[in-house]
């Protein structure tokens, strides 16, 4: 089984930075991608960034350049940094993995069809 604890998250002002963990230990299987989504005022959940097994990345438009997502295997933890964060980004963030194929590229862990969720880690941006 595969347990996903996300954290980092918290209230701080526009223009300020916070770096999302997710500690996922270790995966039995044979590859996987891994993503972080949030949902926010919308209600809807949806996708943030996106990191393959081959260790590329992908990112949702509105990010703008802002976030980088990255992943240490041998600690088996995600990260997202954030920066310049805006009261739009404001919504609870959760890391995903994905086990069954296609994984190996970050756009592959854009999708909502995930296979493993953390119980998420709320942001608040305040203006």
């Amino acid at each position: 089984q595969v347990h996903l604890a996300d954290s980092g998250g918290g209230s701080i002002q526009a223009g300020g930075s916070l770096k999302l963990s997710c500690d996922y230990g270790r995966i039995p299987y044979s590859g996987y991608c891994m993503g972080w989504f949030r949902k926010g005022a919308k209600n809807e959940r949806e996708a943030v960034a996106g990191i393959g097994a081959d260790g590329s990345t992908n990112y949702a438009k509105f990010v703008k350049g802002r976030f980088t997502i990255s992943r240490n295997d041998a600690q088996g933890t995600l990260y997202l940094q954030m920066i310049n964060l805006e009261p739009e980004d404001t919504a609870m963030y959760y890391c995903a993995a994905r086990v069954r194929p296609p994984f190996k590229g970050g756009g592959d862990c854009m999708s909502l069809n995930m296979d493993y969720w953390g119980d998420g880690t709320p942001v608040t941006i305040s203006s």
